[in-house]
């Protein structure tokens, strides 16, 4: 699937993937850090740790990716009805996005409830309605995935992803491939290590090591390459 209808869309959703790199990496939401891996909860050493989290109390970039996140769905997904956010750090950008849209929003549990009404859907949903998702970051896509499994499962009408930053990795892609999800990020791995070389973030030398790493993340050569 495209995710443009027009050379001007497309252009303007370029300047925001630029714009929102930039951003990450003035608040350290993303950091890079190739000569010091961090190492992830799965083992892989990664030159990259992402806390978008961090977007929330910064207000000149959260003011971006709120409105970066409107201006995906409007030409992306124009026919959306509800935004839904991924829990816990798509809540958040999913009430102020709708807030700009003018749109209801809710957003998905991990697991349903053990009392009350038992839910796993917070917000009304009809049957039919068409919805986006909001999601803060796509590593493996995994976590969005469950989340439209149970909004479909609810009877809506999932029309796809908008999230603020993919790493961009083989797994995930083709786990969004195989499970028919359709997702847009503000920004990426491969825009965000061109403009930290640019800012000086990291030497232009890294930038070959870390397209390695995200080609493979679990073959660890990319550390002593030079």
């Amino acid at each position: 699937m495209k995710d443009t209808n027009c050379g001007c869309c497309s252009s303007k959703l370029k300047e925001l993937e630029r714009q929102i790199a930039g951003d990450l990496l003035s608040i350290g939401a993303v950091f890079l850090r190739p000569e010091q891996p961090f190492t992830w909860a799965s083992g892989i050493k990664s030159p990259i740790y992402c806390d978008n989290r961090l977007t929330l109390t910064a207000p000149a970039v959260r003011n971006n990716v709120e409105n970066g996140l409107a201006t995906v769905i409007r030409e992306l997904y124009p026919e959306c009805e509800v935004l839904m956010g991924t829990s816990t750090a798509g809540i958040a950008h999913a009430a102020i996005t709708a807030t700009i849209l003018d749109k209801p929003m809710g957003y998905v549990r991990g697991s349903a409830k053990d009392h009350g009404r038992t839910n796993q859907i917070e917000g009304r949903l009809e049957p039919g309605q068409k919805v986006v998702v909001i999601e803060d970051l796509i590593s493996t896509g995994d976590s969005c995935i469950e989340v439209v499994k149970v909004l479909r499962a609810a009877g809506a009408d999932v029309l796809g992803v908008a999230s603020i930053f993919t790493y961009g990795m083989k797994t995930g892609l083709e786990h969004l491939h195989d499970a028919q999800v359709k997702n847009h990020s503000l920004s990426n791995f491969d825009t965000l290590i061109k403009v930290a070389a640019e800012r000086g973030y990291i030497k232009p030398e890294d930038i070959e090591r870390l397209m390695a790493f995200r080609e493979n993340p679990r073959d660890e050569s990319w550390i002593t390459a030079r």
